[in-house]
């Protein structure tokens, strides 16, 4: 560089998980090679990056929002791809998946400007310039309750200010553990969110969720007539079922990755072993990655054998990625579409479909997971579970989902009469 002045990086220092920011390096000679790399360690130990090639302006700048990308992990005018496009560095675990633990701390990222377009090596060149971004999934102000009432294991995550706020039952799909970065930053956007622990031994029965909705009714801080519940993959399996219950009215449903393919009014426990029966059709690819989305089919017309969504009382979210290789998620919506409209209560249904889309419909800017190590919910057997999607256009689908998602539960639980 022949700069008597180093370049710099610019970018906002710190924001919510979900926001778009602006990278911009100055004071770079005109029409010169760099390389923008973005590093972060995850809390497991594990580091992830990604990296593209720019060629700056006639003034000496590089301005990511409207510069295109001329290789590395993404290529084109990518605003977000220093992130969508995270992916291990070489030498890695295999089969990871990128997920925050601690909500409370942010997502440090660290990037980088160097000279020419590299693609290895990063730790062993020099930087030009440098700057640490902070990502959080809670804003200012939002608080982090501990839930361990009438037997309901949860977080519940309040927005800042008294409330009452509009509430959220986030259910997360086949894992036992606890996951709350979703309800974190829901109610970083105004829902008092309550992520539940239910895939326990102790917990997997039908009034679980019967409690758990009493227990986020009953809060202080809750609107108890505006609830609504969110799920993912096996937990929208659990948000459709409570269609055929007494006690959870909820006023619109949010299910990304569903299947409605499940027993009626048998437990849930019934419901997870039938799975295991089914996935003994399942096949492995020549990854020796297992590919479960065949093994529900063919769609049943045993109305026993799928819930009635023709008894839906309110607006249904359907996200819906169409290169999902874990469950029969496009074939599902378009049996339920029709289920609907024979019911005459289709306009309650909104369908957002993507194209190259895969199974794990995350937060916008999170890294595309295809394929990753998934413990099965019954026997515990550990396999390397294809999930699909192709990285730029899943994670165009999760910000767009994500957006449309915000303005569905706006819409029903902020801005419709009582």
């Amino acid at each position: 560089l022949t700069n008597q002045n180093p370049p710099y990086v610019y970018t906002p220092s710190r924001g919510l998980v979900d926001e778009k920011f602006s990278v911009r390096v100055q004071n770079a000679p005109p029409a010169h090679p760099l390389t923008m790399h973005a590093l972060l360690h995850s809390e497991d130990g594990d580091t992830w990056e990604a990296f593209g090639h720019y060629v700056t302006d006639a003034g000496g700048d590089v301005n990511v929002t409207k510069d295109p990308s001329l290789g590395g992990t993404y290529v084109g005018v990518e605003p977000m791809g220093l992130l969508w496009s995270q992916r291990l560095v070489p030498g890695s675990r295999p089969g990871l998946r990128f997920r925050k633990q601690d909500v409370q701390t942010p997502m440090q990222v660290r990037l980088s400007v160097y000279q020419g377009h590299q693609s290895e090596g990063f730790m062993d060149r020099a930087v030009l310039a440098s700057v640490m971004m902070e990502r959080w999934y809670m804003a200012p102000g939002v608080r982090r309750v501990n839930i361990t009432e009438g037997g309901v294991t949860g977080t519940l995550f309040l927005p800042p200010g008294p409330g009452p706020f509009p509430g959220l039952l986030d259910l997360w799909g086949g894992v036992d553990s606890l996951v709350e970065y979703r309800s974190a930053l829901l109610a970083s956007h105004g829902f008092a969110s309550l992520t539940l622990d239910y895939l326990k031994p102790a917990q997997v029965k039908n009034e679980y969720f019967e409690d758990a909705y009493r227990v986020l009714q009953q809060h202080p801080q809750v609107c108890r007539r505006r609830i609504g519940l969110v799920g993912l993959s096996f937990g929208s399996s659990m948000a459709l079922r409570t269609i055929y219950s007494n006690v959870i009215q909820p006023r619109c449903l949010v299910c990304l990755s569903a299947t409605h393919i499940q027993p009626v009014g048998g437990t849930i426990a019934d419901f997870l072993d039938e799975i295991e029966e089914k996935l003994k059709k399942s096949h492995y690819n020549d990854e020796n990655q297992l590919i479960w989305r065949n093994a529900l089919l063919p769609m049943p017309t045993d109305t026993s054998k799928k819930v009635d969504v023709g008894r839906l009382q309110c607006p249904l979210l359907l996200v819906v990625g169409e290169d999902d290789q874990s469950w029969p998620v496009p074939e599902s919506a378009d049996d339920m579409r029709q289920m609907m409209e024979r019911a005459g209560n289709s306009h309650l249904l909104t369908v957002l479909s993507y194209p190259r889309a895969g199974h794990l419909i995350e937060l916008p800017y999170s890294p595309h997971c295809r394929a990753s190590k998934f413990l099965t919910p019954l026997h515990k057997e550990r396999v390397m579970m294809l999930w699909g999607g192709e990285a730029a256009p899943h994670s165009h689908a999760q910000e767009d989902a994500w957006r449309k998602t915000l303005d569905f539960l706006r819409k029903n639980l902020y801005c419709s009469a009582d």
